[in-house]
């Protein structure tokens, strides 16, 4: 018996298939095989086209059964997918333009303006962020800026949301979900009907909801017709991906953490207790949990980590693998004798405060500095927007001792993952695991195949554990010092 999870990110959609007895993981597959493209109309916007995710969906899935692998033994499917995005369906089901994702910035101004308007006090207590850049703010820019496109519209969702309809042809979003998108009350623990009254969101074009962990619908004939799933199979889970991240690392309880470092970079804890950031640096969101009380998950987003690294990689070191960086990047002392970089170059920082900053590199020396020392402060740089944010949940009273990881993305690198647990004085935890596999877990927990967390998790594999460079911790907190003073010149 398997369960099958499906991972839409930005880059690309991953599937993986999950052995439900054993407990592995018997076949993954991520399409396309080059990063999926990301429109940008104008400066800060970034959109993908819904359909393309569904394709590359069942790309991913034909290769698992082109391997051999029978997918008529899959018994539940779960679906993680790119936080905040907005996706507009028409009366048909059909997307009225492209779906504007996670990175995009063009509501910034439209979030603070509904902070204002609405009232601050409002929004921390009842929403516990402001309406910012999510997916609500997004939907009021279309209203304001296109018309006549916004007129068609006659059902809004989230990315996963999208996928979920693809495979049941039952348009529907989850509690979870709707946190994501600021339309939630947490005071009153209901859809946020105040925040779509400002924006003048009719009710009708929200999505029907369905529980994020449990039976949500079902698959169609055409399911199994086109890609050999039984029909009839539940869609039994889904969540954005970094609570699936967390989710996937075993992170339900309060105090927990999770972190991934991939595109954007991401620290996730949970919480029992509403928590919110007077400057909604970091957000807080449900959780996605089997608890029977209420979980939350503060969540830290950096856009500006993982993609410095590849653009480092892509156009300055093409000639180098990954690991090769990381090998170059190692003989360069810790602080990388003065030199910093600053990694914020990909929108709008929330973590910042909503400013959108260029990438920078800072204190360059031509006689001194060479390549090893820069792809060692491009590490080191990202690992100290880490840090900038961990303290910040600091101050919401959540102090990461242990850090939870995937070893994957820049968690691969000896170099990272060690500058930060010194910069966190932190113990990080590597685990053999990934979105598409925990949304596997997850649907079959949410289907009743497992029957507790306790099940759904027993085989998850612990591979690593990364402790503080004690030689290393005075030259990164005095290069950290001064890498936060050029970040604070930046944002004042």
């Amino acid at each position: 018996m398997y369960s099958l999870g499906i991972d839409v990110g930005s880059s690309s959609v991953k599937v993986a298939l999950l052995d439900v007895e054993s407990g592995q993981c018997v076949c993954s597959a991520s399409h396309p095989a080059t990063e999926a493209p990301i429109s940008a109309p104008h400066p800060g916007w970034a959109e993908q086209d819904p359909r393309d995710w569904w394709a590359y969906a069942c790309a991913g899935i034909r290769r698992m059964a082109a391997a051999g692998y029978d997918l008529g033994q899959v018994a539940a499917i779960g679906i993680s997918y790119q936080m905040h995005g907005l996706v507009a369906l028409d009366g048909d089901a059909e997307p009225v333009r492209d779906a504007i994702i996670w990175c995009d910035s063009r509501a910034v101004g439209t979030g603070e303006r509904a902070l204002r308007e609405i009232g601050y006090d409002r929004c921390m207590q009842h929403l516990l962020n402001s309406p910012g850049n999510f997916t609500a703010s997004k939907l009021a820019w279309v209203k304001s800026n296109e018309p006549e496109v916004y007129a068609r519209i006659r059902t809004f969702m989230l990315p996963g949301d999208y996928i979920a309809y693809r495979l049941t042809g039952e348009i529907s979003t989850t509690a979870t979900g709707l946190s994501e998108g600021i339309l939630w009350d947490f005071a009153e623990n209901r859809r946020a009907d105040f925040v779509a009254e400002y924006f003048g969101i009719e009710p009708d074009k929200f999505a029907p909801l369905v529980p994020a962990l449990g039976l949500q619908a079902r698959t169609t004939p055409a399911v199994q017709t086109a890609l050999g799933i039984p029909a009839g199979t539940p869609v039994s889970y889904r969540a954005g991906d970094q609570p699936n991240n967390a989710f996937s690392l075993n992170v339900l309880r309060p105090g927990e953490i999770a972190a991934t470092a991939g595109t954007s970079g991401v620290v996730y804890g949970v919480t029992d207790v509403p928590k919110a950031d007077a400057q909604s640096r970091v957000n807080t969101f449900l959780h996605v949990t089997d608890a029977p009380e209420p979980r939350l998950g503060v969540l830290l987003c950096i856009n500006g980590t993982g993609i410095m690294n590849a653009w480092a990689h892509r156009h300055l070191f093409p000639s180098l693998s990954y690991p090769e960086m990381n090998e170059v990047a190692a003989k360069a002392p810790a602080g990388s004798d003065g030199l910093l970089v600053l990694p914020f170059g990909n929108g709008a920082e929330r973590v910042l405060a909503n400013v959108g900053t260029h990438a920078r590199i800072v204190g360059i020396d031509l006689v001194r500095h060479d390549r090893v020392h820069l792809l060692r402060a491009v590490q080191e740089g990202i690992a100290f927007s880490f840090r900038y944010g961990i303290d910040i949940m600091k101050e919401l009273g959540l102090d990461p001792g242990v850090i939870r990881a995937g070893k994957a993305n820049l968690f691969l690198s000896p170099l990272f993952r060690a500058t930060l647990a010194t910069l966190c004085d932190a113990r990080i935890e590597l685990y053999d695991t990934d979105g598409a596999l925990g949304a596997a877990r997850g649907a079959a927990l949410g289907a009743g195949i497992y029957k507790s967390a306790d099940e759904a998790f027993a085989q998850l594999a612990k591979l690593e554990t990364v402790l503080p460079e004690p030689a290393w911790k005075d030259p990164l907190e005095q290069a950290y010092v001064r890498w936060k003073h050029e970040v604070d010149k930046s944002i004042n």
